[in-house]
Parts: structure tokens; C-alpha cells; sequence
């Protein structure tokens, strides 16, 4: 299929999954930036499998198969993404600068960051020492930012509601990162594992403040970016705040050390950490 122009961003009728799919493989960019992830998806389980092994503390195995599980949603939601099952042709609406025409959404990346991040989040603030109810709270914050953020990608009805579900959906983002910072920051320093936190907090805050610029500079946005290019993108910071961040995770983990297994309360690391100092 040749489209002059805007090739590999704009259909001008209806296709079958059949169709998308031949037309993300026609794109070689475009489909790289699905495979690649599926490759190293798996690649990432295998190397969870193989460290984790001799594990054998409740908590640290919770750690575990929770970084496991962020790999394992990436690699069916990718495959999803390959076969053409999770894309979508949508009409712009007015005041869009592709408005009229039918541009590709990627909604199954909106899956991926739904069903993976709260696992994120769940080891991020088990590290940092957190209770329990501040972990649950920003995992359902993440799930609210996603579905928001999924309706932003999906409304045609008006060019200002989509942006409006964008500001929803980054001021849950805004929220978490609050939380990231500064109250889990504070918790890692008590719990003594903040040089592994700071580390994680980095590659994972400064790799998800891209996710919003690309929506934004993408096809669903402002369309200065194209389809192959905001998909690398998304690819890219993937690859940074799930792969990269798990890798990190396990090495340190499976030594056991004291700041991971010091409690049994499998919300806080250390005995006292989220408790209300004294006056």
C-alpha cells in the first residue's frame, strides 16, 4: 500500500486486522519497534528465571515474581501489538492537524502500561519501605492515569476532549511522581536502601515524563512525530523503566539482604518505617 507523504501514519479507509497487520510488517521501523520488545521481553523472564533461583525469602520471592510479571504483560501486550490485534484506524477530529483523516493508534501500549505499571509501582514501594495502603493508592493512581490516558487516544467526538482527558491523566501521573520523590524517597533513606531507590526513582520518573511528551509531540497530539517514531519512542522508554529497572532489581535482591527481608509485614521493610514519629 503506497501513501504518498504521510505513508505509514494515515489510512484513508477502514482495514481488517489482516490488513493492519500486513501494514505494520510493510513499515520496517514500525514493526522493529514491536519485535525488538518481544525479544528482550523474554530475554528479561529468562534472565529472572535463571538469577532468582536459589531465592528463597517470602519477600524477596514477592519482589521477584512481581519484576517477572512487569516482562511478562510486555511481551503479550507487544505480541498483541505485532499481530495487529491491539491497533486501530480512528478518524481525527476537527482541529487536529490530521483531522479527517484515519491515523494508526497503538490503544494495546495503553494495556501494556495498565496491567504492568502497578507492578512497577508494588516493588518500587516495597524497596522503599512503604506500608501497604500508600502502595495500593498509587497502583490504583497508575491504573486511573493509563485508562484516562487511553481515552485521550481514543476520543473523536472533539480535539479539545482529548487533550482534557491528557490533563486527567497527567495530573494522576503528577501524583505518582509525588509520591516517588518525595514520600518513598524519605522512606528508602529510613529503610537503608536508598541508593538502590535513587537509582530505580531516576531511570524510572525521567523515563515516564517521556511517555507524556511523546503522546503529545506524537500523531494523537500534535502530529510532529511520526507512527514509526513515537513507537521507537515509547519502545525506547520501555526498554528503560521495565528491562533496564528489573535487571537492576534482581541483581540487587537475590543476595537477600537484610533491608529486604528485615520484616514480615510484606508492606513495610523495616519494623516502625510509615509509622507517625513521635511529637
Amino acid at each position: 500500500m503506497k501513501l504518498n507523504g504521510v505513508q505509514d501514519i494515515v489510512l484513508q479507509t477502514p482495514e481488517t486486522q489482516r490488513e493492519i497487520f500486513e501494514f505494520v510488517f510493510e513499515d520496517t521501523l514500525l514493526a522493529l519497534s514491536f519485535v525488538a520488545n518481544i525479544a528482550l521481553a523474554g530475554l528479561t523472564i529468562l534472565f529472572i528465571v535463571a538469577m532468582a533461583r536459589g531465592v528463597t525469602d517470602p519477600r524477596t520471592k514477592l519482589i521477584v515474581v512481581a519484576t517477572m510479571l512487569i516482562s511478562i504483560v510486555s511481551i503479550s501486550s507487544y505480541t498483541g501489538l505485532t499481530s495487529g490485534l491491539t491497533l486501530r484506524f480512528i478518524e481525527m477530529p476537527a482541529g487536529h492537524p490530521l483531522a479527517g483523516e484515519e491515523v494508526l493508534t497503538m490503544w494495546g501500549r495503553y494495556l501494556t502500561w495498565t496491567f504492568s505499571t502497578p507492578f512497577i509501582l508494588l516493588v518500587l514501594g516495597m524497596i522503599a519501605g512503604s506500608n501497604l495502603t500508600k502502595i495500593l493508592t498509587t497502583c490504583a493512581m497508575t491504573i486511573a492515569m493509563c485508562v484516562t490516558g487511553l481515552a485521550a487516544a481514543l476520543t473523536t467526538s472533539s480535539y479539545l476532549m482529548r487533550w482534557w482527558w491528557f490533563v486527567l491523566s497527567s495530573t494522576f501521573f503528577l501524583v505518582i511522581v509525588y509520591v516517588i520523590l518525595v514520600d518513598w524517597t524519605r522512606e528508602a533513606e529510613r529503610t537503608g536502601t536508598s541508593d538502590l531507590f535513587t537509582k530505580l526513582k531516576i531511570l524510572t520518573v525521567v523515563g515516564w515524563f517521556g511517555y507524556p511528551i511523546l503522546w503529545a509531540l506524537g500523531v494523537e497530539g500534535f502530529a510532529l512525530l511520526e507512527v514509526w517514531m513515537t513507537s521507537w519512542g515509547y519502545s525506547v522508554l520501555d526498554v528503560i523503566t521495565k528491562y533496564i529497572v528489573t535487571v537492576l532489581i534482581v541483581l540487587y535482591v537475590i543476595d537477600e539482604p537484610e533491608t529486604i527481608t528485615a520484616d514480615a509485614d510484606y508492606g513495610s521493610t523495616l519494623k516502625g518505617v510509615g509509622a507517625p514519629a513521635d511529637d
